[in-house]
């Protein structure tokens, strides 16, 4: 199950997980992630009001709105997730993990894709809005309050209003903290 997964990936990511009793009851992206298979289940056998409404009472009860729509891979992480928004037509890949804040929304009020696509492995800061029918690339990384409305290739990191390219293709995660650059003599906007 995709679930217990979500649940076991948090050991790696989150080095005050203490236990999964804890994790379950304590974690709020865990408990969304768990609202979120629930009703992406029911929305795939059509039961779309019902989906929708469990999908509304877990964003009252975990502060995440996570579209039942939405299609989301496995060790999915959502770390301190008060006001994360993730809409219906977003896809997030394998091991991706979004921090508090974070929008991926759409840009259009058209039927079809209008949400962004994450493929695994992408790390997403703090207040990042990602925006639009574009695509994240495999490793990427974005940086906190990063404003993304373009595509972002394999492995770059992106940081800045708008987003910015600061590395391209480098997958050390060293050089990249969430919640804001290392050096700041690395700012692309100075």
């Amino acid at each position: 199950m995709k679930f217990i997964k979500d649940i076991k990936v948090i050991f790696d990511r989150d080095p005050s997980a203490r236990n999964i009793f804890e994790i379950i009851t304590c974690y709020s992206g865990v408990q969304a992630v768990l609202f979120y298979r629930l009703t992406h289940w029911m929305w795939s056998i059509k039961l779309k009001w019902l989906a929708r409404f469990i999908s509304s009472i877990a964003r009252w009860l975990t502060g995440i709105e996570i579209h039942p729509a939405a299609i989301i891979g496995e060790r999915f992480f959502i770390d301190h997730g008060m006001g994360v928004v993730i809409g219906e037509t977003t896809e997030i890949g394998d091991d991706c993990t979004i921090y508090q804040g974070v929008t991926l929304g759409g840009t259009s009020w058209n039927k079809g894709k209008r949400h962004p696509t994450l493929a695994n492995n992408v790390i997403v800061g703090a207040g990042a809005k990602i925006l639009g029918p574009i695509t994240i690339n495999k490793g990427a990384k974005i940086g906190s309050n990063a404003i993304v409305i373009k595509d972002v290739a394999e492995g770059d990191i992106i940081v800045g209003m708008p987003g910015t390219i600061l590395k391209k293709k480098d997958n050390d995660d060293s050089k990249f903290s969430t919640y804001g650059l290392l050096n700041p003599d690395d700012d692309p906007n100075t």
